[in-house]
């Protein structure tokens, strides 16, 4: 199940990135948060799955069957139409035009009389290009965030079985102030441990639902500082000798909490980007998630045999750290038009109005 995360993890910043360039300003952040439903229901359909062809085909076959959908997109990729800023930002209006006639034929309407203007950029983007003056602080806290989610996200993942089994250890034991004990012996699931799981991993509905309420009314950084809060609050109760089923709650709340909190990332951060540089952003970003993703087993798995107590305290560190992070983006860019390049954001910059207000869209940024 962790590799096919992996799997899927590796294209989904991308498909953000095209998705965003395509949307209207009003309607960007929801449309991007609806995303995450899909994650969602891969994740339930993927536990559901495991509980038919693990205690009968094994592994194998699990992991054979999770690549089919990956195979059907790779397939279908060539029918993806070519981002249009992407195409007049490198100088390609009549690529673009030519898209934004499909779109429009596609939704029984017809692009209005007017030439694309949009400032050209050559040079495609580099990573140098995040750490300019402007945009130094903004990328160190974003990759930072990212760290955080994956770390954090996943670990909750592998940690859900493992605290099942801790939880009925430390339930089992007469001392209730004995440190729960993980024996991370590679046992299979029964299927009560799988009634569990799914459940955690429903978790991820309402976490999506409560992101989608609250991400235009309190804004996008307040959104990721108040998840990553919320996951840590959380945590704090798996400390105790608790019930199999208050775990499960509070395990419940957490990936609820680190869903909204990774699918609100996937909306500022192609946002705060111009479109020179915006799919190297996320890019970037998705590769501080998966250092995270990768260094999270050492924690969830490894160290969890040493301490319960200990690992759940790096998690919590850590999202209280990601809190700070999401407080501190000198950007927030709810209402904020999608700027093509480092020259267009200065003047936006210049145009805007105090922080709070919606800004229009700008004369130079003319595609969608």
């Amino acid at each position: 199940l962790f590799d096919r995360f992996f799997i899927y993890f590796n294209s989904f910043p991308y498909r953000v990135t095209l998705y965003t360039e395509f949307l209207p300003m009003k309607s960007r952040g929801i449309s991007i948060i609806l995303l995450g439903v899909f994650w969602a229901l891969g994740a339930v359909f993927e536990v559901l799955l495991a509980m038919v062809v693990m205690p009968t085909l094994g592994w194998k076959w699990l992991l054979a069957f999770s690549t089919l959908p990956l195979v059907v997109f790779a397939a279908s990729c060539c029918w993806l139409p070519e981002s249009a800023r992407f195409d007049v930002l490198r100088g390609r209006e009549d690529k673009a035009l030519d898209t934004l006639k499909c779109i429009a034929a596609a939704n029984g309407s017809s692009v209005p009389a007017g030439r694309l203007i949009a400032n050209t950029q050559t040079d495609r983007g580099r990573i140098r290009d995040l750490f300019i003056p402007e945009y130094r602080k903004t990328t160190l806290l974003v990759w930072f965030i990212w760290f955080c989610n994956a770390f954090s996200y996943y670990g909750i993942v592998l940690l859900t079985t493992e605290l099942f089994q801790a939880g009925s250890a430390c339930s089992a034991t007469d001392n209730s102030n004995m440190e729960p004990r993980c024996s991370l012996e590679c046992n299979y699931l029964t299927f009560h441990d799988y009634v569990d799981l799914l459940w955690t991993t429903l978790a991820e509905f309402p976490g999506i639902l409560v992101t989608l309420w609250m991400i235009d009314r309190i804004g996008r950084r307040k959104s990721m500082a108040v998840c990553f809060l919320l996951f840590s609050v959380s945590i704090l109760p798996l400390y105790a000798c608790t019930q199999r089923t208050l775990l499960t709650v509070f395990i419940f709340i957490a990936r609820a909490c680190i869903t909204g909190g990774w699918q609100v990332a996937y909306v500022y951060t192609p946002e705060v980007f111009p479109t020179a540089t915006r799919a190297i952003g996320i890019g970037t970003g998705s590769g501080m998630a998966r250092v995270g993703a990768l260094i999270t087993p050492f924690i969830a798995q490894v160290l969890l045999k040493s301490s319960v107590y200990l690992t759940l305290s790096v998690y919590l560190i850590c999202c209280l750290l990601g809190t700070v992070a999401s407080w501190f983006l000198p950007m927030e860019t709810t209402g904020r038009s999608l700027q093509e390049s480092m020259q267009s954001t200065m003047e936006q910059k210049n145009l805007e109005r105090p922080h709070g207000s919606e800004t229009t869209e700008s004369s130079s940024n003319t595609c969608p």
